[in-house]
């Protein structure tokens, strides 16, 4: 797993062993980032200079991209502690990121340091975990009133009901993005 354009184009990222963490593979990430720079409700200047929150983080790869791409800042959410490893590692690697790595659960969020204007999901699928967490991590402060909340959902996961517009849905295998934005 590598980082896919930017600064850091290139660059390896770890992941920890096993099945708890499921990192974003490369396509899913380059088409994610595709339709953020291309879309005509996104482009460049959303993820430039944007305040980034990855939520539910594993490795990070999601921040770490929007980093490499200029993004000015990103907040990493991981409760796992061997993603929260990986994530850090993965971080620290990127020299001159600006990124702070929280030991936290996206649905019991501390409070933000910010607003964020970008805001990847990327939870465990078959959970349900995607609404429940962004009305947490609204109610912590954590989305701003524009941002754009990309969401990976699996198969049967179903996208927030109420309070968010949906923007565009893409499928990449079993991977579905919804991105959203609050209403």
């Amino acid at each position: 797993m590598r980082i896919i354009s930017g600064r850091w184009k290139g660059r390896k990222l770890l992941a920890p062993e096993g099945t708890k963490t499921r990192p974003t593979n490369e396509r899913a990430r380059q088409a994610l980032f595709d339709m953020l720079w291309h879309a005509p409700w996104a482009g460049r200047d959303r993820v430039e200079g944007a305040e980034v929150l990855d939520a539910f983080a594993g490795t990070g790869a999601l921040g770490i991209e929007a980093l490499s791409r200029g993004a000015a800042r990103a907040h990493f959410l991981e409760n796992q502690p061997e993603a929260l490893a990986a994530c850090r590692a993965n971080l620290r690697a990127c020299k001159g990121a600006e990124g702070r790595v929280l030991p936290a659960d996206a649905l019991r969020p501390p409070r933000a340091p910010a607003a964020c204007s970008l805001v990847f999901l990327d939870p465990p699928y078959g959970e349900g975990l995607v609404p429940r967490a962004l009305e947490a991590l609204g109610a912590a402060g954590w989305i701003a009133p524009d941002a754009l909340i990309c969401a990976e959902l699996g198969p049967g996961d179903a996208p927030p009901e109420e309070g968010f517009e949906t923007l565009a849905e893409r499928a990449h295998g079993k991977a579905r993005w919804h991105i959203l934005t609050p209403r």
